[in-house]
């Protein structure tokens, strides 16, 4: 995902950071069985006497992310040297081991006899200071076996009770392989611990995309837990392929306006992520029902008329019933339902259910006066018009504080997910435009359907993300003049050199009073914000502070 479409979606859900990146953080780790045991076999190798430990597993599951968890508690008396790409030449290694260790060598020096004696004194010159040397090489599947050899010749330096450089190797299981040449015999038999860390098991899933999501700040579980089976199978237990999956769900759950990921959005997740397993998969399910349906032909025809039957028969009756007509009909109508606000609302019978977000969102820029496109990305098309998406959590307050029409992640009485346009907000009321209707519901009947998610269109404005303070100068400040001026519904002139003065606090003071907010004179984010949308006069709002409802 990319920068800007990560950062919605976090704030969407409320996250702090992105719970399913792939990057090796070891503050996710998950410790499961095979990763406790595979970190305590790391551990060994920095409290031993030397040799060689080896640390193997599948691409994915997690071998690089226990590697910088181990560098988290190294003890203070040990040095270490990390290579994390060894697809390097003999003469390249030992120079990299020397970068990392920090010995120096002759500029442009090609000697192996040469690395290996610097190398020799400096792990002699740690070992009489009471220090050890650790040398780590991830993706070490990918080392030259005469790399492998000149890095078994290091740990030929040795005291009667150890060797000097203690090795640790991570690599794929084809390492592991590798190790068992005759050639590489001699190496083999210096590996004084091996563990194999392999997928997560069924069971260890759920907790592991849990504990996941805990770290990143979620509030609450965005799987749910009948999923987690799913997700197992898909993923295989493979760490990286569940956080490209989960992560890929995570974006499709906000990009349907939905506040967790349900079965539908993770297998359109699976589809994007293995299109070639799904499409496998999807011939086999497809070569299965062929064969049903043509066992059962006759059957099902017979069903298929008999069901197309008793819906025609259905909307025969429907099309017999009166209808209202004409404008004065239509709008008696609607002012009767605008009056007796419903017990709850619900998406219309007679609209597909899979056209209410094209819906919303077309009556959401019909309140700012421009034609939604179908199909196009609503956060995009609203750049074109000097606008941003907002995309957030909170309650009516928030929808209060913003004033401005919102499309709101409604359920109805069966828990089915729709999209609607909040367009005014009274004090004991609200108005959508749920489908193509306008529908009033009180306050306590709304509260029960609405998740808490809302997405709504912002006049961009130049200071969001900072605070404008007494002494200040420049166009910050001429831009917190014109504003005030156009708050109070008037136009000032500006000063050429204008300043944050006291006269220009007191006005921010007095517009902060005015609207409910801590009057401190000082400019900050909230205040920015909310005057920013009182001074945009043009933008469509819920409802006017001046009463005019």
């Amino acid at each position: 995902m990319s920068n800007n479409i990560t950062a919605l979606c976090q704030s969407y859900f409320g996250l702090t950071e992105a719970p399913f990146s792939i990057a090796p953080d070891p503050h996710y780790l998950f410790m499961s069985r095979g990763h406790r045991e595979a970190l305590a076999t790391l551990l060994f190798g920095l409290s031993g006497n030397g040799g060689f430990v080896l640390l193997t597993g599948d691409v994915g599951a997690g071998k690089t992310t226990i590697c910088r968890c181990l560098l988290e508690q190294v003890p203070e008396a040990c040095n270490v040297a990390y290579i994390f790409d060894p697809k390097l030449t003999v003469v390249e290694l030992l120079a990299t081991i020397c970068d990392e260790f920090g010995i120096a060598y002759p500029s442009g020096n090609s000697s192996i006899r040469l690395f290996v004696t610097l190398i020799n004194i400096y792990l002699l010159d740690a070992h009489a200071k009471g220090r050890r040397a650790i040398l780590i090489i991830d993706e070490a599947q990918n080392l030259a076996v005469e790399v492998l050899e000149q890095i078994r010749l290091l740990t030929n330096l040795e005291t009667s009770k150890r060797k000097l450089l203690q090795i640790i190797l991570l690599g794929q299981p084809e390492l592991a392989a590798m190790l068992e040449r005759p050639d590489l015999r001699q190496l083999a038999q210096r590996i004084v611990a091996r563990y194999h860390l392999g997928p997560l098991t069924s069971a260890e899933v759920k907790p592991y995309v849990r504990h996941r999501l805990e770290v990143s700040g979620a509030q609450r579980q965005l799987f749910p837990g009948a999923l987690m089976a799913k997700v197992y199978r898909l993923s295989r237990g493979v760490p990286r392929v569940i956080n490209i999956l989960c992560e890929r769900a995570l974006l499709g759950a906000y990009v349907q306006g939905k506040d967790r990921v349900d079965r539908a959005i993770l297998m359109q997740a699976a589809h994007e992520v293995f299109p070639s397993r799904m499409a496998s998969r999807r011939s086999r399910l497809i070569a299965v029902v062929t064969g049903l349906v043509l066992m059962a032909g006759s059957a099902l025809v017979a069903a298929l008329y008999q069901q197309g039957h008793e819906v025609a028969a259905e909307q025969a009756a429907t099309s017999a019933k009166p209808t209202a007509s004409g404008a004065n009909t239509h709008a008696s109508a609607q002012a009767k339902a605008m009056t007796a606000l419903p017990a709850t609302l619900a998406w219309p019978a007679n609209l597909p259910r899979s056209s209410d977000r094209s819906l919303a969102y077309a009556a959401l820029f019909k309140a700012w006066g421009a034609e939604y496109r179908a199909g196009a990305d609503i956060c995009r098309q609203a750049a074109g018009m000097g606008l941003s998406c907002r995309i957030g959590r909170g309650g009516l307050d928030e929808l209060r504080y913003l004033n401005r029409p919102a499309i709101l992640y409604l359920h109805d009485r069966q828990g089915q997910p729709f999209n609607a346009t909040l367009t005014r907000l009274d004090a004991d009321a609200a108005t959508f435009v749920i489908g193509n209707e306008a529908i009033a519901v009180s306050l306590g009947a709304l509260a029960q359907q609405w998740s808490g998610y809302y997405k709504l269109l912002w006049r961009s404005f130049p200071y969001a993300n900072r605070s404008i303070l007494a002494g200040d100068r420049g166009p910050a400040v001429a831009w917190l003049n014109r504003q005030l001026a156009l708050a109070q519904g008037g136009v000032t002139a500006t000063a050429q050199a204008p300043v944050f003065d006291d006269e220009l606090m007191s006005q921010v003071k007095r517009f902060q009073l005015a609207q409910g907010l801590l009057p401190d004179g000082i400019a900050g984010p909230r205040t920015l914000t909310l005057l920013s949308a009182v001074a945009d006069q043009a933008a469509p709002k819920l409802f006017h502070s001046n009463g005019d409802k």
